[in-house]
């Protein structure tokens, strides 16, 4: 009955030691079960949503911005037809004066009175020579503003191209969105 016995015991032993080293593999297997799945977990970064959604999306946000950037267009445009009746207006005070100033240069000036002229005052005169100097002086004054004037004139050129290409660009990006 010992070996009986012996032999189970035996076959005991062995049971346990296999039981011992499956405990085992499936410990080295599993230690890293909690590191594996926090990287397989997945993040969902995106929503995904059809494709009839995103159109109708684009279509309201598109109703909804239309009517504002034809507005901002509209106040654009008006403002650009302000600046170029302005353009205008400073190109036509500009060539008066320069008309004034071609005018006076070539006949009697207009600062001097014909009175004083004909009063029989000789050119070398004191007061001639302030006279000279006073018409000097304005047509000092009349060339800076002229040149006041042009350069106002050419910053509102500049204006009105930048503008004008901006208006281009805006006009672009819409027309990207009817295009798609």
């Amino acid at each position: 009955m010992a070996n009986s016995l012996e032999g189970c015991v035996s076959a005991l032993r062995n049971s346990m030691q296999l039981l011992d080293s499956s405990i085992g593999i499936l410990d080295d297997g599993v230690n890293d079960f909690p590191r594996l799945a926090k990287v397989l977990q997945t993040t969902r970064h995106f929503e995904l949503i059809s494709e009839p959604d995103l159109q109708a999306a684009q279509s309201a946000l598109l109703s909804e911005i239309r009517p504002e950037v034809e507005n901002l267009l509209q106040r654009v445009s008006n403002h650009l037809d302000k600046l170029e009746r302005r353009e205008q207006s400073l190109i036509a005070k500009c060539d008066l004066n320069e008309g004034r100033l071609s005018r006076d240069t070539g006949s009697e000036s207009a600062f001097r009175p014909s009175s004083r002229t004909s009063q029989g005052r000789r050119p070398g005169d004191e007061s001639g020579k302030a006279a000279s100097a006073l018409q000097e002086m304005k047509y000092k004054q009349l060339r800076q503003k002229k040149q006041r004037l042009s350069y106002a004139v050419e910053t509102l050129e500049l204006q009105a191209k930048q503008r004008e290409r901006q208006l281009r660009m805006s006009m672009a990006a819409p027309q990207q969105l009817y295009d798609d």
